[in-house]
């Protein structure tokens, strides 16, 4: 029987380390079944679920945590058997916000969503130059997953007024795979 586990490690970008790391899951016969990664301000940053036999699931998280010998940050924990219907019925949505970046805006909408018991599956934000001013430009996409008591057209009247305020570009819509 295979377990699930979910792997935190942030450190130094380089090249290869990606399959550093996908080598030592392999050697213990596990899987990556979901991540994310990136690097951020010169500092990579993994985020990963493995799957892994029982049976090697110790020799795995030694073996992973043994990277912080080579100043690495690592945590990991068993993956939490959650309620598969826990969100049945929820509606997925993508919601993209564009727009000059100033503080505030991930905090502002975010907190929003929680007021409307909306869940965030996951999300993404940069900054970008503006090509000819060189202004600094925010961009967030994230994938949500709202109660089926929400319709549409409240979660963007509630977001829209919102985005007004912080001088950004909300928009909002049923997620495609």
């Amino acid at each position: 029987m295979n377990k699930q586990l979910v792997m935190t490690l942030t450190g130094p970008d380089r090249v290869g380390l990606v399959e550093h790391i996908t080598k030592r899951v392999l050697e213990f016969n596990g899987n990556v079944e979901d991540s994310r990664m990136a690097q951020l301000g010169g500092v990579f940053a993994i985020l990963i679920m493995i799957s892994v036999p029982e049976s090697k699931l110790e020799g795995l998280q030694d073996c992973l945590t043994s990277l912080r010998e080579d100043g690495f940050k690592v945590t990991t924990a068993p993956a939490e058997e959650g309620d598969s219907t826990k969100y049945s019925g929820w509606i997925p949505c993508q919601i993209e916000v564009n727009g000059a970046d100033h503080e505030g805006i991930v905090h502002t909408i975010t907190r929003q969503l929680a007021t409307l018991g909306v869940n965030i599956e996951s999300m993404d934000t940069h900054m970008i130059k503006a090509p000819m001013s060189g202004t600094p430009l925010f961009m967030m996409k994230a994938v949500i997953l709202v109660p089926p008591a929400i319709k549409m057209s409240e979660l963007i009247h509630e977001l829209k007024p919102i985005g007004d305020d912080l001088n950004v570009d909300v928009e909002i819509e049923p997620f495609k795979c």
